[in-house]
Protein backbone atom coordinates (compact mmCIF):
# COMPACT_ATOMS: atom_id res chain seq x y z
CA UNK A 1 0.00 0.00 0.00
CA UNK A 2 2.93 2.42 1.17
CA UNK A 3 4.49 1.88 -2.41
CA UNK A 4 1.08 3.05 -4.37
CA UNK A 5 0.86 6.15 -2.14
CA UNK A 6 4.24 6.83 -3.07
CA UNK A 7 3.68 5.77 -6.68
CA UNK A 8 0.74 8.27 -6.80
CA UNK A 9 2.68 11.24 -5.21
CA UNK A 10 5.65 10.77 -7.85
CA UNK A 11 3.75 10.90 -10.87
CA UNK A 12 2.53 13.90 -9.64
CA UNK A 13 4.26 16.23 -8.00
CA UNK A 14 1.52 18.31 -6.80
CA UNK A 15 0.90 15.57 -4.42
CA UNK A 16 2.53 16.12 -1.14
CA UNK A 17 1.34 13.40 1.25
CA UNK A 18 -1.26 10.60 1.30
CA UNK A 19 -2.06 8.22 3.61
CA UNK A 20 -4.55 5.46 3.90
CA UNK A 21 -7.16 5.49 7.20
CA UNK A 22 -9.16 2.75 8.24
CA UNK A 23 -13.20 4.26 9.32
CA UNK A 24 -12.43 3.59 13.14
CA UNK A 25 -9.54 6.21 12.58
CA UNK A 26 -5.99 3.84 12.49
CA UNK A 27 -3.62 4.67 10.18
CA UNK A 28 -3.21 1.65 7.76
CA UNK A 29 -0.51 2.91 5.76
CA UNK A 30 0.81 6.80 4.72
CA UNK A 31 3.28 8.21 2.79
CA UNK A 32 3.56 11.55 5.03
CA UNK A 33 6.06 14.25 5.61
CA UNK A 34 8.51 14.40 8.72
CA UNK A 35 6.58 16.19 11.47
CA UNK A 36 3.18 15.36 10.28
CA UNK A 37 1.54 13.21 12.89
CA UNK A 38 -0.06 10.00 11.63
CA UNK A 39 -2.31 9.46 14.73
CA UNK A 40 -3.73 13.27 14.01
CA UNK A 41 -4.43 12.81 10.35
CA UNK A 42 -5.84 9.34 10.65
CA UNK A 43 -8.30 10.68 13.41
CA UNK A 44 -9.28 13.81 11.57
CA UNK A 45 -9.40 11.64 8.39
CA UNK A 46 -12.10 9.66 9.97
CA UNK A 47 -14.05 12.06 11.81
CA UNK A 48 -14.09 14.02 8.18
CA UNK A 49 -15.69 10.97 5.90
CA UNK A 50 -17.90 10.30 9.05
CA UNK A 51 -19.41 13.42 8.71
CA UNK A 52 -19.37 13.62 5.22
CA UNK A 53 -21.69 10.52 5.16
CA UNK A 54 -23.67 12.16 7.52
CA UNK A 55 -24.41 15.02 5.67
CA UNK A 56 -24.38 13.67 2.10
CA UNK A 57 -27.30 11.17 3.55
CA UNK A 58 -29.49 14.21 5.43
CA UNK A 59 -29.17 16.32 2.85
CA UNK A 60 -30.43 13.93 0.06
CA UNK A 61 -27.25 13.42 -1.97
CA UNK A 62 -26.82 9.90 -2.36
CA UNK A 63 -23.49 8.12 -1.45
CA UNK A 64 -20.32 10.14 -0.68
CA UNK A 65 -17.78 10.13 -3.37
CA UNK A 66 -15.23 12.73 -1.69
CA UNK A 67 -14.60 15.40 0.52
CA UNK A 68 -12.29 18.72 0.03
CA UNK A 69 -10.82 21.26 1.72
CA UNK A 70 -9.53 24.71 0.30
CA UNK A 71 -7.29 26.54 2.66
CA UNK A 72 -5.05 28.92 1.21
CA UNK A 73 -1.87 26.71 1.76
CA UNK A 74 -3.88 24.16 -0.53
CA UNK A 75 -6.28 21.20 -0.52
CA UNK A 76 -6.80 18.28 1.35
CA UNK A 77 -8.87 15.26 0.00
CA UNK A 78 -10.59 12.53 0.87
CA UNK A 79 -11.83 9.50 -0.74
CA UNK A 80 -13.39 6.32 0.13
CA UNK A 81 -11.61 3.09 -0.32
CA UNK A 82 -13.95 0.69 -0.37
CA UNK A 83 -16.13 0.51 3.04
CA UNK A 84 -13.61 -0.05 5.61
CA UNK A 85 -10.95 3.16 4.57
CA UNK A 86 -10.16 6.57 3.10
CA UNK A 87 -7.53 7.89 0.98
CA UNK A 88 -5.94 11.56 2.47
CA UNK A 89 -4.14 13.32 0.29
CA UNK A 90 -2.51 17.09 0.59
CA UNK A 91 -2.34 18.95 -2.52
CA UNK A 92 -0.38 22.14 -3.35
CA UNK A 93 -2.38 25.37 -3.58
CA UNK A 94 -1.52 24.93 -7.51
CA UNK A 95 -3.00 22.04 -8.04
CA UNK A 96 -5.23 21.21 -11.25
CA UNK A 97 -8.03 19.44 -8.63
CA UNK A 98 -9.62 17.50 -12.58
CA UNK A 99 -5.96 15.87 -12.17
CA UNK A 100 -5.63 15.02 -8.75
CA UNK A 101 -9.13 14.03 -8.50
CA UNK A 102 -8.30 11.66 -11.41
CA UNK A 103 -4.59 9.94 -9.67
CA UNK A 104 -7.30 9.60 -6.38
CA UNK A 105 -9.69 7.68 -7.82
CA UNK A 106 -7.43 5.67 -9.25
CA UNK A 107 -4.98 4.98 -6.74
CA UNK A 108 -8.56 4.23 -4.41
CA UNK A 109 -9.48 1.73 -7.06
CA UNK A 110 -6.26 0.10 -6.69
CA UNK A 111 -5.88 0.19 -2.93
CA UNK A 112 -9.52 -0.92 -2.04
CA UNK A 113 -8.27 -4.45 -3.78
CA UNK A 114 -5.58 -4.41 -1.34
CA UNK A 115 -7.63 -3.93 1.53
Amino acid sequence: MVDRLNQMQSSSPDIEASAVVSVDGLTIASALPHGVEEDRVSAMSAAMLSLGERIAGELGRGSLEQIYIKGDMGFVVLMSVGNDAVLTVLAREQAKLGLIFLDIRRAAEDLSKLI
